[in-house]
């Protein structure tokens, strides 16, 4: 397998893939015209990047049904290598396309090193799966072999978001491939570049066939046509949970699986005898993170009321302290929200909480689109900034009594991804996460964490399970089981 650049060279050439979709192994024009992806930070246009449309789908469907034969039938080994060598070129150009990732997404150098690592750690986990056992011998009363046969399900349709995308896309992607599948990647058209283009370029430097993953952007129509489509069996979504409902309804309809990693409204629930600058820096990390843009940000802190006002003046203190800018420009703790609807919707959260009550103990206001780390102390519980997952650097703290109460506030939602709880007993923090349904739990941790071969998703409205991570995990989302027996000599009937 020919590679396509050479080391030193540049990834991603805008020349090349410049208004265009990825089908076949060609960069084309697509039907859905193109748009410009945008720096958040400074309104600039990095490249217009294209759109896909219904047609484009069905094409590029069909091409990967017919590629996805071939590449299932290869001798395991070759597709091990073609995972392990993304793996090595997600790192070989990780500073470049981190510099995409902090354009074009928002993402302070940090967060855009530890998606590239988390990245590369996903191709190398999934370099596994083509040698890992894929079935079982079974028990059977007849005199015959019976075995279970867990065989590729053949294209996958990926749908990934804008806030993450590399992590959010290539932990379907890339074990959807190693277990020898074809995938249709659909990225959230503002962030095309880094969770799309870039996906694209380091596979066929790996030397991926063409055909195997296609490149469709595009909006609502595109996920609906790439759900319909009969040759995509799985949906791997991940998103909001008003469009995860969507998105499942759809695939119920058309009688496939769907994979639904949605939204959450994390609870982090900082017991009496916690120390509580370890708390806050905790709390801080969890809260304003990549401007609280992430599934698993921590909504709701739940403080016991003995040092309730001592973590708000110190979690305050240090939102009022943080650095907000240009990721790009220079050395920031947050970055820009994505774009001004998303920008409009925090703050009108905020201003709503604090209109019904909630004290505003710091930030509040925004430039742009750069809005400053919030903190609402006593925020009314059937406030939205409290109850809703609000994907912004937004921070509600309430007090409570008794452990049964922190258990009733946390348990209070129709969310249930990600838990922290801070404790100087770890086992009475254990005895609480059992009474709080949520997918992840962190004991002496805040909620966003994430490594590649940890299980990884959430009950309720936050999605259909743990659908991602681990061999087990992604092994059962890509594949369908088949039931095969085989006698020496055929049966006999009495009919």
């Amino acid at each position: 397998m020919s590679t396509v650049t050479h080391e030193g060279e540049t990834l991603i050439d805008e020349a090349v893939f410049a208004g265009k979709i990825f089908i076949d192994g060609q960069w084309v024009a697509g039907g859905g015209g193109q748009i410009p992806s945008v720096e958040p930070a400074t309104g600039r246009t990095l490249a217009d990047v294209g759109l896909a449309d219904a047609a484009d789908v069905a094409r590029a469907a069909e091409g990967a049904a017919r590629a996805q034969k071939e590449w299932a039938a290869m001798p395991h080994p070759a597709r091990a290598a073609v995972l392990r060598k993304a793996g090595a070129l997600w790192e070989q150009y990780a500073e470049e396309i981190g510099g995409w990732n902090t354009r074009e997404v928002g993402a302070i150098p940090p967060l855009a090193g530890f998606a590239l690592h988390v990245t590369a750690s996903e191709c190398y986990e999934a370099s596994a799966l083509p040698s890992a056992p894929r079935g079982s011998i079974l028990s059977s009363e007849e005199p015959r072999l019976s075995l279970a046969e867990q065989v590729p399900v053949g294209v996958v349709g990926v749908i990934s978001p804008f806030n993450v995308p590399l992590i959010l896309g290539i932990r379907a992607v890339a074990p959807a491939l190693a277990l020898g599948n074809a995938v249709l990647l659909k990225p959230d058209p503002r962030t095309v570049i880094t969770g799309g283009v870039a996906m694209v370029r380091i596979f066929e430097e790996a030397g991926l066939p063409a055909g195997l993953l296609q490149l469709v952007p595009g909006g609502a129509d595109v996920g609906e046509a790439m759900v319909a489509d009969p040759h995509v069996r799985v949906i791997a979504f991940t998103g909001s949970t008003r469009a995860g409902r969507s998105v499942g309804e759809s695939a119920g309809r058309h009688l496939k699986r769907a994979h639904l990693e949605l939204g959450g409204n994390s609870a982090f629930l900082v017991r009496g005898d916690a120390d509580v600058d370890k708390a806050v820096n905790l709390a801080t990390w969890g809260a304003f993170l990549h401007q609280g843009q992430i599934c698993m940000t921590v909504g709701r802190h739940i403080v016991h009321e003995s040092i309730f006002e001592e973590y708000v003046e110190k979690l305050a203190a240090k939102a009022e302290s943080m650095h907000v800018g240009d990721p790009a420009a220079g050395q920031v703790h947050l970055g820009p929200l994505i774009d001004e609807v998303q920008r409009d919707r925090v703050h009108s959260l905020v201003q709503d909480a604090v209109a019904q009550g909630a004290e505003l103990r710091a930030g509040g206001t925004y430039d742009q689109l750069f809005y400053r780390p919030t903190v609402l102390a006593n925020t009314p519980i059937k406030a939205e900034a409290y109850c809703e997952e609000v994907f912004g650097p937004v921070a509600s703290v309430v007090p409570y009594s008794t452990d049964d109460d922190a258990v009733e506030l946390a348990a209070a939602t129709e969310y249930g991804l990600s838990l922290g709880i801070v404790t100087a007993d770890a086992m009475a923090g254990l005895e609480l996460a059992r009474r709080i349904p949520t997918g992840i739990v962190h004991i002496n941790d805040q909620t966003v964490n994430d490594e590649a071969n940890a299980p990884f998703g959430g009950v309720g409205s936050s999605g259909t399970g743990s659908r991602h991570g681990g061999a087990q995990a992604n092994i059962d989302a890509f594949t369908e089981t088949r039931w095969i027996t085989m006698r020496r000599e055929p049966g006999s009937y009495p009919l």
